[in-house]
């Protein structure tokens, strides 16, 4: 059990936070097993990357440029943190006008194994599309 583990139910049995806000806190800590790297397992991509670049460089001004996109997957880790402190009442309005569009997703239901899930699998991710103009590859790295 981790250090951060051990103050948290230390904090609850004192009663000093609540059970809700003990299993909160214990959720935005990293899972045991990310803590320690395992020999041979694949390192968790750092950054989601979008390359858009044209086929050829005789191209008109503004016709066709490269676009360059590196994105931190810490933000997605760091969005998923803060949605930890959005208030019920706010997650229950934003269920309800996602299911008005057809969209059922509870942000309350992820967990800090299913990022690492999304992370690790962004691994494999990889697209490429190539048109007459420009190429688009996606990956992470």
């Amino acid at each position: 059990m981790g250090n951060n583990q051990r103050k948290i139910l230390e904090m609850l049995s004192e009663k000093k936070i609540s059970v809700d806000e003990a299993e909160r806190l214990m959720s935005l800590l990293p899972p045991e097993s990310s803590r320690e790297e395992e020999k041979g397992a694949k390192k968790a991509p750092k950054y989601l990357r979008v390359m858009i670049k044209p086929l050829n460089d005789s191209a008109e001004p503004g016709e066709s440029e490269t676009v360059n996109i590196r994105v931190p997957i810490s933000l997605l880790r760091a969005g998923i943190k803060l949605a930890s402190i959005i208030p019920p009442r706010a997650y229950n309005q934003m269920d309800e006008t996602l299911k008005e569009k057809g969209i059922e997703f509870d942000l309350r239901n992820i967990t800090p194994q299913n990022i690492d899930e999304l992370i690790m699998g962004l691994n494999e991710l990889e697209v490429d599309i190539q048109d007459r103009k420009q190429t688009v590859h996606v990956y992470a790295e």
